[in-house]
Order: C-alpha cells, then sequence, then structure tokens
C-alpha cells in the first residue's frame, strides 16, 4: 500500500483537533471508537512494514546542537512520539522541548555501553501517565534503550516492527494500554531483554515457540486474546514468574513443564485448559504459587503433587477434577491455601477437612463430599462420576516421560523371501540333450536369498538440556484474585460507551536501580485483591492492598496478585 496523501493525514488531523476543542476539561476514558481512531493514525504515519527507511534521521533537518549524534536521533523520537500523543492529562511531557532529552520528564541518559565518554538515553519510564497516542516508528531511532516502560497509559494501535532495533532493550513493559494485533515479534531480536510485560492490552493470536528459548527473568501474557497452546519448549524457559491468566489458552499443559528449574510462579488461571494434570509437575521443587483455576482439568490429581515441597499456593478450584483428595498434598510443608472447590471430588483424606486444620486455609465447597456442608447435588455429582477419566491413557497426562507420548511410526518389518518353483525362476525352458538317453537333470535350485536387514527407525533427537538458568529477583508475593473493579477516571475524552481499559499494572524492580525520577514521585504499589483501599501491608501474604493518588480514587479491575513497585530509572549491567 502506498504512502497516504498529505491531504488525507491533514484532513483526518484536522477532524480529530476539532473534535478535541469541543470537549470540556474532564477526563474520560477512551472509548472503543477513539482507541481505534488512534490506531488508524499510527498506521497512516507509519512507513513501509512499520520499519525505518536508512538513514532516515539525516532527512530531519534540525537547527539545534547536541552534544553527539545519539542525542540528536533520541531528540528526533521523542519529538515524533511527542506529536503522536493526542492527550497529556498530567502535563508530562510539557518539557520536551530543546535538544537537552535528558532533562526531558521520564528519559534518563547514561554512559553508552560502547563509549563511556558521551551520554545516550537508556530509559523511558511514563508509567501512570495517563497518556493517550500512539507509538512512531522514529522510537526506533533510540539504539541505545534498555528501560521502556509505559504501563498503565492509553497507547493504541501496535508495537512498530522499527522496535527490533531496540537491541539492548532489558525490560519491556507496555501493559495496562490498548494495543491490538499479534504478539509483537520484535521482543524475539532482543537478546538482551530479561523482562516482557504485554498484560492487560488486546493481543492475539498464538504464542511464538522461541519466546520461551529466551533467557527471561519473568514473563506477563495474562488479560489478552491469545488463543493458541501452550508451545512444548516452555521447557526451556528460564523464567521464575509467568503468567497466562485470562486468555483462551486451549489444550494441555505440557509435559516439558517439569524442566522449568527456575520457576517460582505460574498461572493459569482462567482459560480452556484441560485434560489430566501432567505429573512432570511434581519436579518443580521451587515452585511457590501454582493457579489453575477456572479451566477444565479433568481425572485424579497426579500422587507427584505432593513433592512440591515450597508450594505455598494451590489452587485447582472450578474445574471437572475428580477421585480422592490424598493425605500427603494437604499436608505439604509449606502450603498455607490450598483451593479445590468447585470440582468433583468424592472423597478427602482428614487433612484435607478445613474444620480440621487451623494452619492453613482449605476451601472443599462445590464437591461431592457427601458428609460436608456446601456440596453440588447428587444427580450432578452421579453425571460426571459414573464416567471415571484414566489420566495413564490420557494425552494431557499419561505417562511420566518429559515428553508427551508421541507414538514413535511403527518399524518396517522385513519381507518374507518369496519362494518360487524352480521352473518358474527359469526365463527358458531347461536344455533338450540329444546324446544317448540319459536321465534328465533338473538345473540346481536358485541359492535362497537372506532376506533384507530391518529398517531400523532413526534415532530420537537428543533432548536439549535448558538454557543455563537465569537467577531471577525475588519473586512477588501472590494473592488471590479479587473481583473486578473499574479504572480511574481518564482524560479529555467523551464519556466511553464501553469499558475502560484495565488497572494499572506495574513492573517489578530491576536488577539494580538510578537515583530517582527527579519530577515524578513514586509510584503506587498495586496487588488487586477485594477493595481494599489501604497502605502497602507489610511483606506477609495474604492481603495487598492498593494505594491510590491522593487526588483521584482508584479502583481497578482484577489482576493476578502481585506485588510489586513500578522500578525507578534504569542502571542495568554495562551501563
Amino acid at each position: 500500500m502506498g504512502k497516504p496523501r498529505r491531504s488525507q493525514v491533514f484532513g483526518l488531523s484536522f477532524l480529530f483537533f476539532s473534535f478535541l476543542s469541543s470537549l470540556s476539561t474532564s477526563s474520560f476514558a477512551l472509548s472503543d471508537a477513539e482507541a481505534s481512531y488512534l490506531s488508524q493514525r499510527q498506521l497512516l504515519t507509519l512507513p513501509e512494514n512499520g520499519e525505518l527507511p536508512d538513514g532516515f534521521e539525516f532527512q530531519v533537518q534540525i537547527n539545534l546542537k547536541f552534544d553527539n549524534s545519539r542525542l540528536r536521533r533520541a531528540y528526533i523520537a521523542l519529538q515524533a512520539w511527542k506529536k503522536a500523543m493526542y492527550s497529556d492529562p498530567k502535563n508530562i511531557t510539557n518539557n520536551w522541548v530543546g535538544p537537552n532529552v535528558c532533562g526531558y520528564s521520564g528519559v534518563f541518559c547514561a554512559q553508552a555501553l560502547d563509549d563511556p565518554k558521551i551520554k545516550v538515553v537508556a530509559g523511558v519510564d511514563l508509567n501512570h501517565a495517563d497518556i493517550a497516542g500512539y507509538l512512531p516508528a522514529e522510537l526506533g531511532l533510540m539504539t541505545d534503550l534498555a528501560l521502556f516502560h509505559i504501563n498503565s497509559n492509553r497507547f493504541c494501535g501496535i508495537i512498530p516492527n522499527s522496535f527490533s532495533e531496540l537491541t539492548l532493550m532489558h525490560e519491556f513493559d507496555v501493559s495496562n494500554n490498548r494495543f491490538v494485533g499479534s504478539f509483537p515479534n520484535v521482543t524475539l531480536s532482543w537478546s538482551s531483554v530479561r523482562y516482557i510485560d504485554i498484560r492487560f492490552n488486546n493481543f492475539e493470536g498464538q504464542i511464538p515457540p522461541e519466546l520461551f528459548e529466551m533467557k527471561l527473568d519473568a514473563l506477563f501474557l495474562n488479560n489478552n486474546r491469545f488463543t493458541s497452546t501452550i508451545p512444548e519448549t516452555i521447557g526451556q524457559s528460564t523464567v521464575s514468574v509467568v503468567t497466562f491468566a485470562n486468555n483462551k489458552f486451549k489444550g494441555c499443559i505440557p509435559h516439558s513443564i517439569g524442566k522449568m528449574e527456575n520457576l517460582d510462579e505460574i498461572i493459569f488461571m482462567n482459560n480452556d485448559l484441560g485434560g489430566c494434570f501432567p505429573p512432570e509437575v511434581g519436579s518443580l521443587k521451587n515452585l511457590t504459587v501454582f493457579d489453575a483455576s477456572f479451566n477444565s482439568f479433568v481425572g485424579a490429581l497426579p500422587q507427584e503433587l505432593s513433592n512440591l515441597i515450597g508450594v505455598n499456593v494451590l489452587d485447582i478450584s472450578h474445574n471437572k477434577l475428580t477421585g480422592v483428595l490424598p493425605e500427603n498434598i494437604c499436608k505439604l510443608p509449606s502450603l498455607s491455601n490450598f483451593s479445590f472447590s468447585q470440582n468433583y471430588f468424592n472423597g478427602a483424606a482428614n487433612a484435607c477437612v478445613p474444620t480440621s486444620r487451623k494452619d492453613i486455609v482449605l476451601d472443599d465447597t462445590g464437591n461431592c463430599l457427601g458428609d460436608r456442608p456446601n456440596q453440588k447435588l447428587g444427580n450432578e455429582c452421579e453425571a460426571v462420576l459414573s464416567h471415571p477419566i484414566d489420566c495413564s491413557k490420557d494425552k494431557c497426562g499419561g505417562g511420566s516421560s518429559p515428553k508427551p507420548p508421541v507414538k514413535a511410526p511403527p518399524k518396517p518389518q522385513p519381507k518374507p523371501p518369496v519362494h518360487t518353483p524352480p521352473q518358474q525362476v527359469l526365463s527358458t525352458p531347461p536344455p533338450v540333450y540329444s546324446p544317448p538317453p540319459q536321465p534328465v537333470r533338473s538345473p540346481p535350485p536358485p541359492p535362497v536369498q537372506s532376506p533384507p536387514p530391518p529398517v531400523r527407525s532413526p534415532p530420537p533427537p537428543p533432548v536439549q538440556s535448558p538454557p543455563p538458568p537465569v537467577r531471577s529477583p525475588p519473586p512477588p508475593v501472590y494473592t488471590p484474585p479479587p473481583p473486578v473493579l473499574s479504572p480511574p477516571p481518564p482524560v479529555s475524552f467523551p464519556p466511553p460507551p464501553v469499558q475502560s481499559p484495565p488497572p494499572p499494572v506495574l513492573s517489578p524492580p530491576p536488577p539494580v536501580s538510578f537515583p530517582p525520577p527527579p519530577v515524578q514521585s513514586p509510584p503506587p504499589v498495586y496487588s488487586p485483591h477485594p477493595p481494599v483501599q489501604s497502605q502497602p501491608p507489610p511483606t506477609s501474604p495474604p492481603v495487598v492492598a492498593l494505594t491510590p493518588p491522593p487526588t483521584k480514587k482508584a479502583v481497578l479491575p482484577p489482576n493476578l496478585g502481585f506485588q510489586y513497585s513500578s522500578p525507578p530509572p534504569p542502571m542495568f549491567p554495562g551501563y
């Protein structure tokens, strides 16, 4: 598609700015129509393939002096971004003027990795700025960028392909915006990235298997529209925290999950996953949080779950699990919260009865435990229990091998030799002898050919061991999901006909930190739970509260229960 005519761009701009000028000073969330408009604006401005042409920065005429060419490139990028912002209610970018880009609010500089004598833009942190707009392709000019945090804004459209130029990226957080399209594959080109957070957006489609081959510390995919199966490559992942919640993932939990040596928390909540639990889950000795609630898992719990000696929170509620709850699972040494409600368990050991335990929280409601209160009706239980599932034969849970039970093709059997009568083997009739009559001798039978050697299937390829573990910072504390809340009041848009974007979601602290930003106060500690408005809790779980800004109320939709603050300005290994 060719480039848009200048008249088209100016026409759209005039209509949009005329619309903005008619708005009052009140703040409103983006409607779907407004988000769609901003996405279209972005597509009109993106160059072909979403990538900048070679030498693009030299085509921009600037009558300003910069300390080095990289700061000039950053100036071009940040000015293009400022023009792509249609609402900045907090005036965060008000001082984005002039050549001193290191003084811009939310922009942080450091010494260049390849030349300590020069200063470059190493990070951008616009968390909670409530800015509406899109990401221009010019942001790909900031090739020294290692931190990009823009969570809890109203950015729309896609992640431009020009971001593949940001090869030093270490932390990438675009959560809680209005981004669309497929998974941003530009992230796969970043060899230095350790933290990817794209939750609370509208990404859709499949998750690339290569994502789990990267050396990540944390990966947040929840609250999007992904519909693929979970790739078998998850066993190669080095993450300590990964969330799949609130999507449409389907199929099994891969058997390779048992190879995730660094895994501390994994959240499968509210997807379309099913089948039996793979016994390899029991190999996750470092696991502290396992949440597979609100799916369609069936069958009995594998005995291997009793090996989860470090698990603190175990939630398998709202599935179709059956059988008897074994005592050794309910007596796991670190277990403090175990919910197995809304299943079809028809038996439980004494250690699994809530009234018998004061040391942990147990929830057994909504099962088929006849002697317990608040259970399912008999006919509802009979409909499921009369058709038991044999997990040893289930494709998701069968066997204890680290791979799904894939049947190898049968070995070809050697064909038996074909024995034919001697007279049919000869192509010509036997010779007739003219001498005096002698006994006619038949020619000797042909030698019997030995059968061909059996064709052997090639040996299976060697199993690649996972990449060397990358130790992550201590994971956030998990709390169960809270009720759905609504977002804070937004900025200069008319009242939306649809629901506003999801809650503020903040990133975990990076490995090291810069001095705190001079113009922004630290963002609130957020971990959604039932609506509790209080100061951040002490380090002990399970209740985590949201401290809203003093000037406005913050009512947020549900999250996964992680407690962490947005990291300070960037300082990464090598910077």
